[in-house]
């Protein structure tokens, strides 16, 4: 095998068992977006055999979805990636529109969070707002807010997604329809037009439901999600009060809220 950069992890020396590599790869995907088998082959020192196996594992863990010769870390119209591979993903817009829906929460409210990486990043703002009562499916949520003496934390219960880091279904869904929130804050998979989209219809059922069971209704949305679809529709722009998105936001995808008469605010990052 011809000498590499030493610097780089492209041999089998630099990287010593699957789970390492694993991982190694995984970092290199996060920030690639997207990469061929071979590319992954000559990188890592391995052969394009042992890349296939590895991806398989990552694929099962929902980190990447395998593509024909390749691999791709981002989400599709089907495929909705693993929550800590997502909470990596843009973590300073997610921050700053966080930081602007904190502004919109009062103390003494009750507070629904859906299941999100942009919405958990709120979630460790909120003892900045206490008391409060906070409503969440999303685990990452509960784990930031379990230690804060000044909230009042309700669970909902059902079945549990490892990918999404959650709980859904009809026991989550039985909860939620017997209680009311002053305000929901969520996010979407994907914005076509002024339609909100998501991968998976368990996630879409659950964020329906939070919508309903609240007053006012906040979408947090990464500038990148705009003109894109997912399989399952969960509302437009128009049902939410407010709809905060990052500065990054093209003029034409700004021209379409304005036409649309979008309530909308764009966050520095």
């Amino acid at each position: 095998m011809s000498s590499l950069n030493t610097t780089t992890p492209r041999t089998k020396a630099h990287i010593k068992g699957a789970p390492a590599r694993h991982q190694a790869m995984l970092d290199y995907l996060i920030q690639a977006g997207s990469a061929q088998v071979d590319e992954l082959a000559e990188r890592f020192g391995v052969s394009r055999m042992t890349v296939h196996r590895d991806l398989d594992s990552l694929s099962e863990q929902g980190m990447v979805n395998k593509q024909h010769g390749g691999v791709t870390t981002r989400s599709s119209s089907v495929f909705e990636s693993n929550f800590a591979l997502r909470s990596h993903i843009a973590t300073r817009e997610k921050q700053a529109l966080a930081r602007a829906a904190l502004e919109e929460i009062a103390p003494g409210e009750a507070v629904m969070l859906d299941d999100s990486t942009t919405v958990s990043e709120l979630a460790s703002l909120l003892p900045n707002r206490e008391p409060l009562t906070v409503i969440t499916n999303g685990l990452e949520s509960m784990d930031r807010l379990k230690a804060a003496s000044g909230i009042k934390l309700i669970t909902l219960g059902g079945d549990y997604q490892p990918r999404f880091n959650a709980t859904f279904g009809l026991l989550c869904e039985q909860t939620l329809v017997n209680l009311r929130a002053n305000i929901a804050i969520l996010s979407a998979s994907a914005i076509l037009g002024t339609t909100t989209y998501v991968q998976d219809p368990a996630v879409t059922q659950i964020k329906r439901v939070q919508m309903a069971a609240a007053e006012r209704r906040i979408l947090l949305i990464h500038s990148a999600k705009f003109g894109h679809s997912a399989l399952h529709r969960l509302a437009d722009l128009s049902e939410f009060d407010l709809v905060l998105i990052d500065a990054g936001l093209s003029a034409e995808h700004r021209a379409a809220l304005d036409e649309a008469d979008v309530v909308y605010r764009l966050v520095k990052a």
